[in-house]
């Protein structure tokens, strides 16, 4: 069994502003980078297949590259090569071939076809809207439990804002990494709001509801949390590792989402939400 050490901190060196600024600083960037994405491309984040519509096929072939792209008709709008089993998965626009076209001009090439799914236009529009508004749900749903549960607005809303933060970091780096929107990430997105949460109200009962100081609370929720948190990120990078070997790209990009995600939260909840305990306990006073 791995066991995590987990280093007290010493808060009293740091202000305030001083803790926060990193968590927010990297909101910011987030903020910026999906921001712009939107202007570039029209979306926050590049919907995949689920949502837009498509084709994805799946080829066994010794091929090159170059010249599996050029067997069909129809080019490919992305091509991946799967080391793992020696195939090849492609994605075609939404119409621009049927499955019965793709499946025969890839035979016709000597490729075996693995595997072949489409989705419409229409029903990737209608599953896009109701995922993003699932997760729209859950947020705003978590959000009225949390300030149920504290009724006191600053330790509330710093439950939330880190929560946001959570979600909108790995949102970001999906557009750096080229990873697209689908309901496989959209799940990671809804694991976490319940992971973030999890470690928020964790530091908060702590430091709210036990006895002892702030800087003592803080210590004991930081040993249970940390240690749920970095357990969970060792997991999901063995799983992340794993599916990128065999393919798998829906459990790599679930990964890849949580890992980041995670990451996120360990600095959100013990740097942001920490600051604004202290300041909202002391009224401003930095200790």
């Amino acid at each position: 069994m791995v066991e995590f050490t987990v280093p007290e901190v010493d808060y009293t060196r740091y202000t305030n502003r001083q803790l926060a600024a990193v968590p927010l600083a990297v909101l910011a960037v987030a903020l910026l980078v999906i921001g712009g994405w939107y202007v570039a491309t029209g979306a926050p984040v590049d919907p995949g297949v689920d949502f837009t519509g498509g084709t994805e096929l799946r080829i066994a072939t010794d091929a090159p590259q170059s010249e599996v792209s050029a067997a069909f008709d129809t080019s490919p709008e992305s091509i991946r090569a799967v080391a793992a089993d020696g195939t090849y998965v492609l994605t075609f626009q939404s119409g621009s071939a049927t499955t019965t076209e793709l499946e025969q001009q890839a035979e016709a090439a000597g490729y075996e076809v693995r595997s072949i799914d489409a989705v419409s236009a229409n029903f990737g529009a209608d599953t896009q809207l109701l995922a993003l508004g699932g997760v729209a749900v859950a947020f705003v749903g978590m959000s009225v439990l949390v300030f149920a549960m504290f009724r006191t607005f600053v330790p509330s809303i710093a439950v939330v804002i880190s929560a946001f933060s959570d979600i909108v970091i790995p949102v970001a780096l999906m557009n750096i990494l080229g990873i697209e929107l689908s309901l496989g990430t959209v799940a990671a997105l809804l694991m976490l709001i319940g992971y973030s949460v999890d470690s928020d109200i964790l530091l908060n009962n702590h430091v709210l509801r036990r006895s002892g100081d702030f800087y003592e609370s803080t210590y004991r929720a930081m040993r249970t949390g940390v240690t749920m948190t970095l357990t969970s990120i060792a997991a999901m990078i063995v799983m992340t590792i794993t599916a990128t070997l065999f393919g798998i790209q829906l459990l790599a990009a679930i990964g890849t989402v949580l890992v980041f995600g995670l990451t996120a939260d360990l600095m959100n909840t013990y740097l942001l939400n920490v600051s604004l305990l202290r300041w909202w306990k002391y009224e401003g006073v930095a200790r």
